[in-house]
């Protein structure tokens, strides 16, 4: 993953904290968050569009890893998330994003216990997380990348050829790939779990791991300054004989449906436009990962 021109990606790597993980926990908060949701409380989720705009504010939280939503070398919160959602947002009638970061596994819970407005951290739309919250439309899609030792010696390029050498895998807590290497055939308990990806690539520089398993943003990203290890061409997972690709998105409170929608409007005509592709390409994102996905498609 490659943050925009003149930023540090290794210093803002290291800054990142789980991006996709799947499990539930508390919300890390400050005082402020924590008096902002007891207000909010009282408030009918069916409100909440009316209740932005009275208020000028919405709180977003983000997951505090690059390129989705990070505290850059001055301290200023940005990133693709914050800085689509300032744009949508503003356009809605809501002038400021408060970013929140915090755990990834809090940001469910969080926007449940009306913590968070909103959250975004490249979170990938997917059946079990559309039971818990609204997705809008993605405003990308993802294919998966391996980080590997320079040359590629195992020949590794896919999840199966993984099982074919009997390699040593990893990857990051809580990620999708977890799900994709057992689909491969690979036992859960052979996944080595690193916290984030500038660790696993540690691994695989240091020859403690075969590959380790992330999506092609992220790959490129932490790979561009090692001298002992690259970044596989980018490929769809096979889930039951069937290619996946994911997407990620926005995710609201499952009362807040007229905040979501209003939201696709928007995203819609920024993609028509090429809007969202401008806004996107500085944080590393290329052409080929714009989508015309929808959240309902993924969420079957």
């Amino acid at each position: 993953m490659a943050p925009p021109p003149g930023k540090d990606s290794d210093n803002s790597t290291r800054h990142s904290i789980r991006r996709r993980s799947l499990l539930l926990g508390t919300a890390a908060l400050g005082a402020a968050g924590a008096l902002g949701a007891a207000g909010c409380a009282k408030v009918p989720s069916g409100d909440t569009l009316a209740r932005l705009k009275s208020q000028g504010t919405v709180r977003l939280g983000i997951a505090g890893e690059a390129p989705y939503g990070y505290i850059d070398e001055q301290g200023a919160f940005t990133g693709e998330a914050v800085e689509l959602a300032k744009v949508i947002f503003k356009r809605l009638g809501v002038p400021r994003v408060q970013p929140s970061p915090t755990d990834f596994s809090s940001l469910i819970p969080g926007l449940q216990s009306q913590q968070f407005d909103v959250v975004s951290a490249g979170m990938y739309i997917n059946k079990e997380r559309c039971a818990q919250v609204l997705f809008a439309d993605p405003e990308y899609q993802m294919l998966d990348s391996f980080l590997v030792r320079k040359g590629n010696p195992k020949k590794l390029n896919s999840y199966q050829d993984v099982v074919e050498a009997k390699a040593k895998i990893a990857t990051g807590a809580g990620y999708a790939e977890i799900d994709y290497a057992v689909a491969a055939g690979i036992p859960r308990e052979e996944i080595a779990i690193f916290q984030d990806p500038v660790a696993g690539l540690n691994a695989v520089e240091s020859g403690r791991v075969d590959v380790f398993a992330g999506t092609a943003l992220t790959s490129r990203g932490v790979v561009r300054k090692s001298t002992r290890a690259e970044a596989t061409k980018p490929f769809a997972p096979l889930v039951d004989g069937k290619k996946k690709v994911d997407g990620g998105g926005f995710a609201f409170r499952l009362g807040d449906a007229e905040l979501r929608d209003a939201f696709n409007v928007e995203i819609h005509k920024m993609k028509k436009s090429g809007e969202l592709f401008r806004i996107l390409r500085p944080f590393g994102f290329t052409r080929a990962e714009m989508t015309t996905m929808t959240a309902e498609e993924l969420c079957a």
